[in-house]
């Protein structure tokens, strides 16, 4: 018996999800090569038997999927356990059904009774997200620039000349490259870039079209986009010797590659190495974030070292009610905590979900109040709250 209703539930070994999901990735997203087809499930396998991995079905049809990675976000140097949304898509013969919000709020209910305290995602159409509160947080860069400005990085001006050593690496080294990107994200006090789980890492790495490098502070991937032409999918480094290492392997291929392509931070060191500022930044993409738990969020937050703050919020949250109510945002050391009640003079700052995710992300105070996102508190303390969260939020990964 048949009822046309749509049902989201976890999937499982024993469902048809490896079709629908090849099928509706083309349908929904467009053509990808048939090469690509197994890599992209052995993804979603991965998600299946953790079970995050979502399908809405319509009479036994699997019409629309959603999944959740399980990840770690660095925000001012601290690592962050976040849950990153991917693979939201819906038949289009099922759309404008609901489909994708009932896929949405499953999922969401899985990463708050998982624990998770941040989510984060691209988002195909912000107004669903939004609806969720998620908001814009931060970007994805690439850098562009000649090979040739690679020939000749400038020398150190402090500190003594050096450079790392590297290797060819593969899955076996996703331990020792998690390692790394730890590392170089804590010494940054980078916010924004994420780190996988180390089975996701070494499917990542089990590309022949992708060419790995480790070091003892440093791993780059790189690969041939077009004729003449490599993009850099991932790099850091942790050191100066490290980061000239990272760039000058890239300049080995400058007689070929006439142009280099990286996927990098904002404030990516290529820029301050080569002699003409020939090196062009494009933010690409937007992502967005979401506060499951925003005591969870902030106590795992890493804030200025030398900063004290003590300032009351009103929050609301139609989704999570636990995050509604008022707060003592407190910040000291490098370490920030919510706890309940005003506990200070003043009227509290009043703050949604996508007031808070983007408060969270580093967005000054003058952008949410003139957004509409923030209302209320004592206009004198923004700026203290603007060097609260002071961020400029990137990813390296696509997800």
């Amino acid at each position: 018996m048949t009822d046309g209703a749509v049902h989201v539930r976890p999937l499982h070994r024993g469902d048809s999800y490896a079709a629908a999901d090849l099928d509706l990735g083309r349908r929904a997203f467009g053509p990808f090569p048939a090469d690509e087809g197994e890599h992209r499930l052995a993804s979603v396998r991965l998600s299946v038997d953790g079970g995050r991995y979502f399908g809405a079905l319509r009479d036994g049809a699997i019409v629309g999927t959603a999944r959740f990675l399980e990840m770690t976000q660095w925000w001012h140097g601290r690592a962050v356990p976040m849950a990153g949304v991917a693979g939201v898509k819906v038949a289009p013969e099922a759309r404008g059904g609901g489909v994708g919000k009932a896929l949405t709020a499953a999922v969401l209910a899985e990463i708050e009774a998982r624990g998770y305290p941040l989510s984060a995602l691209y988002p195909a159409t912000a107004p669903l997200y939004r609806s969720f509160g998620y908001e814009i947080a931060g970007g994805r860069y690439q850098v562009t620039l000649p090979g040739r400005s690679l020939r000749a990085l400038l020398p150190p001006e402090a500190g003594p000349e050096g450079q790392d050593t590297l290797r060819r690496s593969d899955p076996a080294d996703a331990a020792e490259i998690s390692a790394v990107i730890e590392r170089s994200y804590s010494a940054a006090r980078a916010s924004g870039p994420v780190n996988h789980d180390l089975a996701t890492s070494a499917l990542l790495l089990d590309d022949e079209d992708v060419y790995c490098y480790l070091g003892d502070d440093a791993f780059v991937c790189y690969g041939w986009s077009a004729p003449g032409e490599i993009t850099v999918y991932f790099a850091v480094a942790c050191t100066a010797a490290a980061t000239r290492a990272v760039w000058s392997l890239i300049a080995s291929h400058a007689s070929i590659a006439g142009t280099v392509h990286a996927v990098a931070g904002p404030a990516d060191p290529i820029g301050w190495l080569t002699a003409e500022p020939d090196a062009r930044l494009q933010r690409t993409e937007e992502w967005m974030l979401r506060v499951i738990s925003a005591p969870a969020a902030i106590a795992a937050r890493g804030f200025p070292a030398g900063l004290t703050a003590s300032v009351p919020l009103t929050l609301a949250d139609p989704q999570f009610p636990a995050n509604a109510g008022t707060w003592l945002l407190t910040v000291g050391g490098g370490r920030g905590m919510l706890a309940r009640g005003p506990g200070a003079a003043g009227p509290p700052l009043r703050l949604g979900p996508r007031g808070l995710a983007a408060l969270y992300a580093g967005t000054p105070l003058a952008t949410l109040r003139t957004a509409g996102l923030a209302s209320g508190g004592d206009p004198a303390a923004d700026a203290i709250l603007d060097a609260t969260f002071a961020a400029t939020p990137y990813m390296l990964d696509h997800f």
